[in-house]
C-alpha cells in the first residue's frame, strides 16, 4: 500500500518511535556520564555507528518527514516557522531556567553570590537558550567533580542543527514557489535531490560522517525523511521490502564497516516509516498518550549529571 494512503491520519506509531529515540539517547549518555567515557557504549561498532548515533537521526528522518508535511499542507512560511518555534523555544526556556536556577544553582561548587553574579551564568542562560550562537558547555563550578566534568546539557547540540534544517527547508519553499513562483512540484524536485546527493557522499565519502562533522550527515537523515513525504504517492510499504532490509543491513557486518554504514544510511528512512504506519494493536495505545520526547530528551543529561553528583559511586 502506498505511503500516501496513511499520511493523512494522525493514527500512527511516531510518538512511541520517538519516545523510544529519547530514552536511547538517555541510556547510552548514561556510560558516558558515570564512567566519564563514551567507548564504554554498549553495541557501538564504530566513531559512526552506535546506538547514540542511531536514536539522534531517527530524530532527524521523523522530523524532516513530519515537517514538511507540515509546510506543504500550510503553505505558509511564517505559520510554519511560528510553529516550528512553539515546538523548540516554550519548553527550552523552561528547561533553562530550572537547570541554571535549580538544578545549578543547588549543587555548585562556589558561593551561591558569585554564582549568580558570573557572567558565564548568563552566557549559558542566553546562549543556550537562543540556539543561534555557539552552545555553552559549562556552568561555574557545577558538575566539576562528575566523570563527565562540567558539561551540564551536551544534548543540545543537535538543535541547532534542527533549527537550521528547519530554515533550509522554509527557505528553499519562499523562494522557488513564493518569490520565483516555480511551484510545488519544482520544490519536491529540490528536496528530492538535494538528499539523494547527500546521501550519495555520506556512502562514497566516509570523512563526510566522521564523529566530528555532524552536518552532511544531520541533513542526509532530514531531507532523507523530507524527500519520503514529497514521494509519498510513490513509495510502497511492503512487508517482504521490510524484511528484507532488516536482514540485509545486519547482515552487511559481516562486509565492512563501510558497507554497513550505506545500507544503514539507504535502509534507515523505509525501515522507519513502516514502523511508524503499518504495525497497529496495542503498540497503537501509545500514540493517544502525546509525545514526551523533546522533554526527555532535553532534561535527561542535567538529571543524570546530578543524579552522578549526588551518587558519586552510581554504576
Amino acid at each position: 500500500m502506498k505511503l500516501s494512503y496513511f499520511t493523512e491520519s494522525k493514527d500512527n506509531n511516531f510518538n512511541l518511535i520517538r519516545v523510544i529515540a529519547a530514552l536511547g539517547v538517555l541510556v547510552t549518555h548514561s556510560f558516558v556520564l558515570a564512567i566519564g567515557s563514551g567507548d564504554a557504549e554498549p553495541f557501538r561498532i564504530s566513531p559512526r555507528l552506535g546506538i547514540g548515533h542511531l536514536m539522534v537521526d531517527i530524530f532527524f528522518v521523523t522530523s524532516g518527514f513530519l515537517v514538511t508535511a507540515s509546510l506543504l499542507r500550510r503553505q505558509n512560511t511564517i505559520e510554519f516557522l511560528w510553529a516550528r518555534a512553539l515546538r523548540i523555544y516554550p519548553a527550552l526556556l523552561v528547561m533553562q531556567f530550572l537547570t541554571v536556577f535549580g538544578i545549578g544553582l543547588f549543587l555548585t561548587a562556589i558561593p551561591w553570590t558569585s554564582y549568580l553574579v558570573s557572567s558565564e551564568t548568563l552566557k549559558y542562560l542566553v546562549k543556550n537558550a537562543i540556539l543561534i550562537a555557539d552552545l555553552v558547555p559549562d556552568l561555574p563550578g557545577v558538575f566539576q567533580g562528575n566523570p563527565h566534568s562540567q558539561t551540564v546539557n551536551t544534548s543540545l547540540w543537535t538543535l541547532p542543527y534542527e533549527l537550521g534544517m528547519y530554515a533550509i527547508l522554509a527557505s528553499v519553499w519562499t523562494v522557488l514557489c513564493l518569490v520565483l513562483g516555480a511551484g510545488s512540484r519544482v520544490f519536491k524536485i529540490a528536496i528530492v535531490g538535494g538528499a539523494s546527493a547527500v546521501v550519495l557522499l555520506l556512502v562514497l565519502c566516509p570523512v563526510c560522517t566522521a564523529h566530528d562533522v555532524h552536518l552532511p550527515r544531520l541533513f542526509g537523515m532530514f531531507f532523507s525523511g523530507a524527500a519520503a513525504y514529497v514521494l509519498k504517492d510513490r513509495i510502497v510499504l511492503s512487508g517482504p521490502v521490510f524484511w528484507s532490509m532488516m536482514v540485509i543491513v545486519p547482515s552487511a557486518i559481516f562486509l565492512g564497516e563501510p558497507v554497513l554504514f550505506a545500507a544503514y544510511v539507504l535502509a534507515l528512512p523505509y525501515i522507519l516509516l513502516y514502523l511508524a504506519y503499518i504495525p497497529s494493536g496495542f503498540v497503537r495505545k501509545y500514540n493517544k498518550l502525546g509525545d514526551y520526547s523533546y522533554g526527555i530528551y532535553i532534561y535527561a543529561w542535567p538529571v543524570q549529571q546530578a543524579i552522578v553528583s549526588l551518587a558519586p559511586d552510581v554504576s
